[in-house]
């Protein structure tokens, strides 16, 4: 926690806490499965779902292959000093749904990492745009590239962000 002084503090009001906990790293060797079966596993409970996860509250709602949909709620805790939820945020979401929908087309013991990603921010986003829920789809995969689109809604069911990537896919 950043340190300051007694009189901002009182300008600022109370500190908030959030407290993050999470669980070790899945391995995707563990249990080798297909990335659909990793993130069905993840979604349902059996494996433990990554550390990242836990810090955004990044949460799976559905898994299909070549298809997924998260959801988050963010708080105050992500917000930047304009007063809302930071880019970052957004752009992590759609990073996640995006190599997730290729991860889920994946065989067991196929990686994948992404090359690029390209993000346009439609709308700003604040505690009361509610639950984001971001959709991956991927709309080519190869060999050696999977090409992917994201899409984040508010509660309100409005486009708040898209996204285009590409990502290298890793052969054991």
């Amino acid at each position: 926690m950043i340190e300051v002084t007694s009189e901002a503090a009182t300008a600022w009001g109370e500190p908030r806490e959030r407290v993050v906990t999470w669980y070790p790293p899945s391995p995707l060797d563990a249990e080798p499965r297909s990335g659909r079966a990793f993130l069905e596993a993840v979604r349902d409970g059996v494996v433990a779902p990554p550390p990242m996860a836990s810090v955004f509250g990044f949460r799976i709602l559905e898994v299909d292959a070549g298809r997924v949909v998260f959801s988050c709620a963010p708080d105050e805790s992500s917000y930047n000093p304009l007063g809302v939820v930071h880019g970052g945020l957004v752009c992590t979401l759609l990073d996640t749904v995006t190599g997730c929908a290729v991860h889920s087309t994946l065989d067991a013991g196929v990686a994948y990492t992404s090359i690029d990603l390209s993000v346009s921010y439609l709308r700003a986003v604040t505690v009361e745009s509610g639950t984001l829920v971001a959709t991956g789809i991927a709309t080519k995969v190869g060999r050696r590239v999977g090409f992917a689109e994201g899409r984040v809604l508010d509660a309100h069911r409005r486009e708040v962000a898209t996204a285009t990537s590409s990502l290298l896919i890793v052969a054991p």
